[in-house]
């Protein structure tokens, strides 16, 4: 069973007046869910308390209307009205032993109001953060006295809704508690502004306040950021460490971390795991009370070694625990070589910022638990015998494959290459995604437990191969290629003589199987992904001069909903690539192209020696195609389906391949109810059933 190297990961710790059963902590992340889903919610947080967690928490909570997040779809406690939907989450994760963890905050001058329409208020007058053509308030003595009594009101609804840890958050630049210790946002004079002692008076009043309502019943945590990453402007690691002597005592739990978001969850191209220690070590050494860290941990070795040396007291995780909310229950069952490991892509942080529901490239069943019935670790069972060949053995295939044979198929699989994996083991030798191939590693380590999977490498399939093999089922998973016509969002029509130019056109597909441009290199970025900046750091590793051109005004504007971003820009300032934005390739010559300004049409020449086009897929879909052709063939060979998936069908990120192969393996001998596939909340005018 369990490894004894692991068992310090099982001991109970207090919070308070309650007891965590274990060390494993799902720290506060966004969903896209929130009060607009509670059921969809609930059931995504009781997996994660099925999975082992000993402590599961929400979201930020919002607690009145003048700290309203629209359109980000948060948790929610206005008022009493709201205190079922969270009393269901609460009750479902107490079904499987776990404790359950509010985050209660009002964002102040980083809230919209644009739901509530209420005035913004914050410490100072100021604009607000996230560009609305508003400002906030400065707060008045009465305005703090009503803040203190909203957060003390919606802690006591939290204990009513049956929650056992409430947190004061005063993080991530996403709470009052936090722009009061801030310089850059508290300019007051009075005994809230200025110094430090003043500066903490705040937060110090609203744990003493959350102890006093509900302390007797709920452990009282203290989400708090240790640095930003701003200097002076920002809370700083010299202050935080005597802001943290200073509270020491008074919360039952510190729970620390770095802001803003996008320094704290930072995607794996940018920071390994543990990356935050050294801005939280400090802490357990200067208060006895326990400390909660995160750094993207899904090694159990990395784990042991954060608590024996002293670090944290609890393994905090949001990502982790999105892709495998099992994590606790494998490592206790010895099952270590089973845990789906986090890729850091970021694709889960991409359902708050795009106010959809979470996804996660490891995990299809994220996001999917209550609208789909999808669980991670189990699935039904097939309903009858049938032989299934997966032609592709990329995310998309290597998942169907998985699934069928956990269902109880026999599948077979079948990769022209000589190695499985697709675009997730090519992608994976480029600079900094090397742990893109968990998505691989995991499930061919998986396939290779199942007797009823049998894998063929090098072996590519005709249309006859696939008639003759004698499977009931054909699914194609074969892929796609990125264009070389220049073809794309701003070029609907190709690139004008780009064939005829004579300039070396190369695309990812040339870069990922060895064939590398030489001297100054264009970058055309057409798909505003992270694949351009990519591309671009992969150039000059090999010494070669870059520049990156977008028809778009920000340079891979995916990556702000990643928090890739300001990484990526960053990074590619180090690295001395030229960026031009709001430009589009629109000739090419043999000595460089021509480039359009998007907005003023003026063109300029810029010499280049080479072109690296980053604009569309096409499927790699002949096969499907010809067999499609074949209809009356297929039923004579006794195949009762063909179909295609993925890359294949469309191509996308590695995330929707990965769903794409689950969603088939889930509905293969299933009849469709309806047109709509999944449940969805509704609600109706009073009266109404």
């Amino acid at each position: 069973m369990r490894d004894p190297r692991f068992d310090v990961l099982f001991t109970p710790v207090a919070i308070g007046p309650v007891v965590a059963k274990n060390r494993f902590f799902q720290v506060p992340h966004c969903n896209g869910m929130g009060h607009a889903m509670p059921l969809a919610h609930a059931a995504m947080r009781e997996v994660k308390a099925e999975g082992g967690w000993a402590v599961i928490s929400t979201e930020e909570c919002e607690i009145h209307p003048s700290g309203d997040l629209t359109p980000f779809v948060e948790a929610r406690l206005w008022d009493d009205r709201d205190i079922p939907a969270l009393a269901l989450m609460a009750d479902k994760v107490h079904a499987h032993g776990a404790l359950a963890a509010i985050e209660l905050t009002h964002n102040g001058p980083t809230a919209s109001n644009l739901f509530s329409r209420e005035v913004l208020i914050a410490p100072s007058h100021q604009p607000s953060k996230y560009g609305y053509p508003t400002q906030a308030r400065a707060m008045d003595k009465a305005d703090i006295r009503d803040y203190r009594r909203w957060h003390r009101e919606a802690a006591v609804r939290a204990m009513r809704a049956g929650m056992d840890v409430v947190y004061v958050y005063a993080a991530h630049d996403l709470s009052l508690a936090m722009h009061f210790l801030q310089r850059r946002r508290n300019h007051r004079t009075d005994e809230y502004g200025g110094s430090l002692e003043n500066r903490v008076r705040l937060l110090r009043e609203l744990l003493e306040d959350t102890r006093e309502a509900v302390g007797h019943r709920c452990g009282v945590a203290l989400r708090f950021a240790t640095e930003e990453m701003l200097g002076p402007e920002g809370v700083e690691l010299a202050e935080a460490r005597d802001i943290v002597a200073m509270l020491a005592e008074l919360p039952d739990l510190w729970d620390v971390n770095v802001a803003a978001w996008y320094n704290d969850s930072v995607p794996s191209r940018f920071a390994g795991e543990g990356a935050q220690e050294p801005f939280v070590d400090f802490v357990k050494r200067t208060t006895s009370k326990p400390v909660v860290g995160v750094g993207r941990f899904t090694s159990p070795d990395t784990m042991v070694s954060q608590i024996r040396r002293g670090i944290v007291d609890f393994i905090g995780a949001a990502r982790p625990s999105i892709a495998d909310p099992f994590l606790p229950k494998k490592i206790e069952e010895g099952r270590v070589d089973d845990i789906r490991e986090c890729i850091g892509c970021n694709v889960c942080v991409s359902g708050d910022n795009t106010m959809s529901p979470i996804r996660c490239t490891q995990n299809p069943s994220m996001g999917e638990e209550w609208r789909k019935g999808w669980h991670p670790e189990r699935i039904a069972p097939k309903h009858r015998e049938a032989r299934v060949l997966v032609v592709g053995g990329g995310p998309a295939g290597l998942e169907a494959a998985r699934a069928l044979g956990q269902r109880g198929y026999e599948v077979n699989l079948a990769e022209a290459r000589r190695e499985l994996g697709g675009r997730v083991s090519r992608e994976a030798r480029l600079p900094w995604l090397a742990e893109w191939a968990r998505v691989r590693d995991w499930r061919v380590g998986q396939i290779r437990k199942m007797p009823n999977v049998a894998t063929y490498l090098d072996s590519p399939m005709t249309a006859q191969d696939v008639l003759d093999f004698g499977a009931e089922h054909v699914v194609i998973a074969t892929g796609c290629h990125w264009r070389r016509d220049g073809y794309g969002r701003s070029n609907g029509l190709g690139i004008t003589a780009l064939d005829a130019a004579h300039l070396p056109v190369f695309t990812l597909d040339d870069l990922m199987d060895g064939r590398w441009p030489e001297g100054r290199v264009l970058v055309f970025d057409d798909d505003y992904g992270y694949y351009a900046g990519v591309a671009a750091e992969a150039l000059r590793a090999k010494g070669l001069a870059v520049v990156l051109a977008t028809p778009d005004d920000v340079v891979g504007a995916w990556g702000g909903y990643t928090l890739e971003y300001r990484h990526v820009r960053k990074r590619l300032a180090a690295l001395d690539v030229e960026t031009r934005v709001s430009v589009n390739l629109v000739e090419a010559h043999a000595s460089g192209v021509v480039l359009e300004d998007v907005w003023t049409g003026r063109r300029e020449a810029l010499a280049v020696d080479a072109v690296l086009l980053v604009t569309a897929r096409l499927p790699d879909d002949p096969l499907f195609v010809e067999l499609q052709s074949r209809e009356a063939e297929c039923r004579d060979a006794g195949i009762g389906s063909v179909d295609r998936i993925g890359d294949a069908e469309a191509p996308g990120m590695i995330v929707h391949a990965v769903y794409a192969g689950h969603r088939y393996a889930q509905s293969l001998g299933t009849t469709p109810e309806g047109e709509v596939a999944f449940l969805r909340h509704f609600h109706h005018a009073p009266g109404q059933a």
